[in-house]
Order: C-alpha cells, then structure tokens, then sequence
C-alpha cells in the first residue's frame, strides 16, 4: 500500500482507560505495517452514539483510506446500551456503504459489565487484542479495495 494513506481513530470518551488499550494497539500494529503516529489522526468524542457523525463527516472528507471506532457501550442499569451498540455499528455499515469509505468497529457490548477489578483487568486485555484486530482489518480492507479497484478499472 501507498506509504501516504491517512486512517482515523474516532473513539469514546465513556471508559477511556479501557479504550485507549484499542487505540493503542491499533497504533502498535499500524506502525509495524508502516503507517506511524504522523498517518493516524485520533478524534475523542462523549460516547459510542456520536462515533458515527464522526465517521461520516471524516469519510466524505475524501482524506481517510479507512475510519476505526472504538468504544464499550455497558449496562449502566437502564437497558439500552444493546438498541445503542446496534444503532452505532448499523450506522457505520451505513456509513461506508454511502461513501465507500470502509467503517471499523471496535464497538463492544459485553453481555454484563461491572466496575470491580476483575472485569476492568479482563476488558483493558481484551481491547488491546481488538485494537490489533482492529488495524489487521483495516489493513486487509484498504488493501483488498485497492486490489479490487485496479481489477475493475483493468477490465
């Protein structure tokens, strides 16, 4: 891929420790490709429910190869972080479909969530390994579409 593809990182303030562990693995594994600090521009927004305006308004922008979402939507003890989690990566699939720019989500909804150290330990590991995911994806994505693209204008 071109050394100078640009990628975002749109991700929720809600649990910030937790999710910084996506945005920093993601970082790591992008770096190992080939795409430092200086090609990934990071966007803070309050929860998973803005990522993705977010999403769109950097896609129609024409900059970014790819945009990545992360954020925990838990059970705050009203039941709607399920119809919230669904909403937010429905839009995104939306989203890319629209302007074809690919949406990556690292958005998680774990079935229960609580606040005691056990769970934040597990969840800080288990982001780090999406935020890896995350980056393979993208990686594949962006360079699937690039295959794709050069195929079709061959033929």
């Amino acid at each position: 891929m071109p050394p100078g593809l640009r990628f975002a990182f749109v991700e929720a303030s809600w649990h910030a420790d937790i999710v910084h562990q996506a945005r920093d693995a993601f970082f790591e594994t992008m770096a190992s490709a080939g795409f430092g600090p200086a090609s990934i521009d990071v966007f803070d927004v309050p929860g998973a429910f803005e990522i993705p305006l977010h999403a769109q308004r950097l896609a129609r922008s024409g900059r970014y190869a790819a945009v990545v979402g992360s954020a925990l939507v838990v059970d705050g003890g009203i039941y709607r972080h399920d119809f919230v989690s669904q909403t937010v990566v429905q839009a995104l699939m939306d989203v890319q479909l629209d302007t074809g720019v690919p949406m990556i989500s690292a958005v998680l909804t774990p079935h229960h969530f609580h606040e005691h150290a056990e769970h934040r330990k597990y969840f800080l590991r288990h982001f780090a390994v999406k935020g890896t995911e995350a980056a393979e994806a993208c990686l594949q994505v962006v360079a699937g579409l690039r295959r794709l693209e050069a195929m079709l204008a061959a033929s």
